[in-house]
């Protein structure tokens, strides 16, 4: 390989060791993992599929990765030299001929699969009639999209949308319309959220540092409190939603933060990126009726937790909590770009002419993959997810009684996180093997991402199948044995 330079040659370099041994596992449905004939010792024991044809990256990847390295930013936080040649449903190739099942689903962005046939069809369709006529005129494809979301809305008014191409864009416009029809200037954020990298919604998001560093001042007027975690409590008291509350109304709003001053509070219903965590039941209903008693909009983000993917079309459905406006990007689109501000008509037809807009908002091709994904979430997914969601927490509850280092299993439907901890008496987190279990994972052919500080989140397909969860279990567990044999 001609050298690339020092940076090139580094990120290739941290690819280079991760082979696979070819060690044999036999697996038994629903029970532990035993080694079969001619396998190693524990310490050195590595699962075998079927279905990984070459070492890991393999020939073909490798080229690719090389010519990256040479051309393409080095900002990317890409951890595992996956390179992508086809997928179907939950199933996933790379250029080599390896078959994964992914459980990433491009950070939750392929909803239906990968080329869903409802899908593409939608998208060619639209693609033989125009691809492009900006947001100065109307198209039938993005009125029928606006419509379906006033009609699925979670407020309990009329709604409108302002269409935009991705999450943090869906954000800023938010941002903008809280502080346009308020006229104030503040807003409340939690600590380990994730709403966005541009310069406003990057003054909310706090999930790594090393997305603010180098980057200060963003937007000013952000203040950041706790997001309620059960499991690591930071308040006193058992309930933690109502203890955040308190800290809000009786510690920010009387020293800090006056809240006649506060727009809106920007909230995941199920936080991200922070760890894919679930609050108490009495959070986010305190923090509707927090914002009602001062006049303050609540803006649920549910950019990755939206459009079925807890069993719910939204997540702040669990709650049964309106919010005044809504978030959403990510899986509207089953791959194609698209971001939505969806508000309360009674705000967002106070927005004057020209106050907000954009070139690609409302693109004909993405509204067509948009609609194409609400048929099919609306027609069975978010169901599907709710039921396949209570099979894969059941199992992974049972891999958690075999492994003490796996501190909590939390959830909905299909947006699922497993924190990994030292042990469950300290509850230290366990980061060093979080990573080396996505790596196995990898290397055994389950594609998976971590969040917070050690948790392995779980967002698959919203048509993933309950044998395909199993596979997946059977792939889980293989890999944390032999990341917690590699010492």
């Amino acid at each position: 390989m001609k050298s690339l330079g020092n940076r090139s040659a580094l990120r290739l370099t941290t690819f280079s060791f991760r082979r696979t041994k070819s060690t044999s596992i036999v697996a038994h449905p629903g029970g532990p993992l035993t080694a079969g004939p001619g396998a190693c010792s524990i310490a050195l024991r590595d699962m075998k599929t079927p279905h990984i044809r070459t070492e890991l990256p393999g020939p073909k990847a490798r080229l690719v990765v090389e010519r990256d390295a040479r051309v393409v930013s080095p900002s990317y936080p890409r951890d595992h030299p996956f390179v992508m040649s086809h997928g179907r449903g939950v199933e996933a190739w790379d250029v080599d001929g390896n078959r994964f099942l992914d459980f990433a689903a491009g950070i939750a962005v392929c909803s239906t699969g990968h080329s869903h046939p409802h899908v593409v069809a939608a998208i060619k369709e639209a693609a033989d009639r125009f691809l492009h006529i900006s947001s100065d005129y109307w198209h039938e494809g993005q009125v029928r999209l606006g419509e379906r979301l006033a009609a699925s809305a979670p407020m309990a008014e009329p709604a409108m949308s302002f269409f935009c191409q991705s999450g943090t864009e869906s954000v800023e416009g938010a941002l903008k319309l809280a502080r346009y029809v308020t006229g104030r200037p503040r807003f409340i954020g939690f600590l380990g959220g994730f709403h966005g990298r541009t310069m406003g919604s990057l003054a909310f998001t706090s999930s790594k540092y090393t997305q603010q560093k180098g980057f200060f001042p963003a937007m000013p007027g952000v203040t950041l409190v706790p997001y309620p975690n059960s499991y690591r409590p930071i308040f006193a008291g058992d309930d933690q939603g109502r203890a955040v509350l308190d800290y809000i109304e009786n510690v920010l709003f009387t020293g800090a933060v006056p809240p006649s001053e506060v727009a809106a509070v920007l909230v995941e219903p199920i936080q991200g990126e922070g760890g894919y965590l679930v609050p108490p039941a009495s959070f986010l209903p305190g923090l509707r009726q927090l914002c009602d008693r001062h006049g303050i909009l609540l803006i649920a983000d549910e950019v990755q937790s939206g459009v079925g993917r807890t069993g719910r079309m939204f997540a702040c459905q669990h709650w049964d909590v309106a919010p005044d406006i809504l978030t959403l990007a990510k899986g509207l689109g089953s791959g194609l770009p698209i971001g939505m501000v969806v508000a309360k008509k009674s705000l967002m037809e106070r927005w004057a002419r020209g106050a907000h807009g954009n070139t690609f908002g409302g693109n004909p091709l993405c509204c067509a993959a948009a609609l194409a994904t609400l048929d099919l979430v609306e027609g069975g997914f978010a169901r599907n997810a709710a039921e396949q969601g209570l099979h894969f927490m059941q199992r992974l509850r049972e891999l958690q009684a075999r492994h003490t280092v796996i501190g909590e299993v939390r959830g909905r439907g299909l947006m699922i996180g497993v924190e990994l901890v030292k042990d469950k008496a300290s509850k230290a987190p366990a980061k060093e093997l979080c990573d080396k279990v996505t790596e196995r994972a990898f290397q055994n052919g389950l594609l998976l991402l971590s969040c917070g500080v050690s948790t392995l989140r779980f967002m698959p397909p919203l048509l993933v199948t309950r044998e395909q969860v199993d596979e997946a279990m059977t792939l889980l567990a293989a890999s944390l044995d032999e990341a917690l044999a590699s010492g």
